[in-house]
């Protein structure tokens, strides 16, 4: 972390409102980029590109390069950790496939080592001294129930039956897997910020699967101790969290974890987040990406209302979730001169 230097998304991330308000996008880095498809024709899989620090920082500068957001987030994935632990994890053209694990498969896990994501942290240090000297730099990790939930499911899930099966019926069980996920992640944030990161995302893409008591369980206890042993060692790191499709929990997420900005989802109301989120804590969003893919006058209308919402108080312009694959480029150019406009440009 450059604590000699402090970015407008940091400041952002810290409270202060501004005029134009500080953005990057989720996904931001990818497919939907000519020059990232031919960066990643370069790596043979996935898992290669990420930990192949050339490629990676690579990516992770393109975007920046090219549209100007006030932050670059470090190319990686939420499965790093898995892979760290010793679970196979791949990818095919439907997303992950991991070696699934049950009640019972736990010592399939190596202890887990940061030895096997040294790359990651050499990513970092090599995007700190590339980016503009104003563009902040965000490192991440998924949030443990959404890992454990690919660890367990073996990749993607309608229903996450056999993840949820495993935690009814044996929470303490369970418990021993999300441990071992929440210390290695903690590990491994703690390393980015070490390596040069300037604030860190916790990615809670499936926390809306869960019903109250285990959303508090899985999701909302998890992160709290998270933020605070990454608060123990870099209290001046802020800590953004986004606990996709959570609704009315939201609140209750941002009451009780003490992270420093949430990022909501494309469904959450923008009255809401004003009046429920933004008052106890900064709010990051929450455009909705097919609004990006169809650009013109419904993505500027959007993005204005947005801003005319939500940026009177601390916040952070983002996404809803990712920047879908399909996406044309200059549609993220318009965002960015839109954003550009002044205050009362976007009344």
């Amino acid at each position: 972390m450059n604590l000699d230097k402090i970015y407008p998304l940091v400041q952002a991330l810290g409270g202060t409102p501004s005029r134009r308000p500080p953005w990057w996008l989720m996904r931001q880095a990818g497919r939907y980029l000519p020059e990232y498809r031919a960066l990643r024709a370069q790596a043979e899989t996935f898992v290669e590109f990420c930990l192949t620090p050339e490629l990676a920082a690579e990516a992770t500068l393109q975007p920046v390069r090219r549209f100007g957001m006030d932050a670059a987030i470090l190319f990686s994935d939420i499965l790093l950790v898995p892979y760290a632990l010793g679970q196979h994890v791949g990818f095919d053209g439907n997303g992950p496939v991991l070696d699934a694990i049950g009640a019972g498969d736990l010592r399939r896990l190596d202890n887990g080592s940061l030895l096997r994501l040294e790359p990651v942290f050499e990513t970092v240090r090599r995007c700190r001294t590339r980016l503009p000297t104003d563009v902040a730099l965000i490192g991440f990790a998924g949030a443990p129930w959404t890992v454990a939930t690919y660890m367990v499911e073996g990749g993607p899930s309608k229903d996450f039956r056999n993840v949820k099966e495993w935690a009814y019926r044996d929470p303490q069980g369970f418990a021993e897997l999300i441990g071992v996920i929440e210390r290695l992640t903690t590990e491994f944030l703690c390393a980015q910020i070490e390596a040069g990161v300037d604030a860190v995302q916790l990615f809670d893409s499936w926390a809306g699967a869960l019903p109250e008591r285990e959303f508090a369980q899985w999701v909302i206890e998890p992160t709290r101790r998270i933020v605070a042993a990454v608060k123990q060692r870099f209290a001046a790191c802020p800590v953004i969290g986004f606990p996709r499709g959570a609704g009315a929990l939201y609140e209750r997420y941002v009451e009780e974890t003490d992270v420093d900005a949430v990022s909501i989802d494309t469904a959450v109301p923008l009255g809401f987040a004003c009046e429920r989120l933004q008052k106890r804590v900064v709010v990051q969003g929450n455009l909705d990406p097919v609004l990006l893919l169809v650009g013109g006058k419904a993505m500027a209308a959007a993005v204005r209302e947005i801003r005319r919402r939500l940026g009177g108080g601390a916040f952070v312009f983002n996404l809803g979730h990712g920047v879908l694959p399909q996406t044309p480029p200059e549609h993220v150019a318009e965002l960015a001169r839109i954003l550009a406009e002044p205050t009362d440009a976007s009344a």
